[in-house]
């Protein structure tokens, strides 16, 4: 069993606006008749590029509380790969939007801040494998995507080929 992180009555204020801030931005709102929630950064998210941008900015708080209180290097980067992900994701038409209700960034960066002020090591290993697979996951992703373009247009140009011939 690790030490948790003792934090200074300062630190604490900021953790507790820090809650209250994911709080607000990701379940804030209870659908009627369900367990489903949902909070200001899906509604921002409705108006197109600057709600999203608008939710990022707000997610940073996070990022700059647990710089404040130490966190490490790579639990700030899972939290920036995080609020990188909702943005990026949050820009694209329909499908953003309805990220927005289940990628809850600011309450990933709250469970993330606290998990690291509970036991350190172990929310800093989850982090740098985050922080490693996310951009290895992207790269496969990619040139995936590439080699697929690459063999669509060469049986393309084949087909074009044989037509013309």
């Amino acid at each position: 069993m690790t030490t948790p992180i003792v934090t200074t009555p300062r630190e604490e204020a900021d953790l507790r606006r820090f809650r209250r801030l994911a709080d607000l931005f990701d379940s804030a709102f209870r659908v009627p008749g369900t367990r489903w929630r949902f909070g200001l950064d899906a509604l921002l998210g409705l108006v197109p590029v600057a709600g999203d941008v608008a939710g990022a900015a707000f997610a940073l708080y996070g990022v700059w509380t647990a710089r404040r209180i130490g966190a490490p290097a790579v639990v700030l980067a899972h939290m920036l790969v995080n609020v990188a992900l909702d943005l990026l994701v949050g820009l694209v038409p329909v499908a953003g939007d309805v990220s927005d209700f289940f990628f809850q960034s600011h309450a990933r960066n709250r469970r993330l801040l606290e998990a690291w002020l509970a036991d350190p090591p172990r929310a800093t290993r989850r982090s740098r494998g985050v922080v490693v697979g996310v951009p290895l996951g992207a790269l496969v992703l990619l040139l995936a995507a590439v080699t697929a373009a690459v063999w669509a247009f060469v049986l393309f140009a084949r087909w074009l080929a044989g037509v013309w011939t």
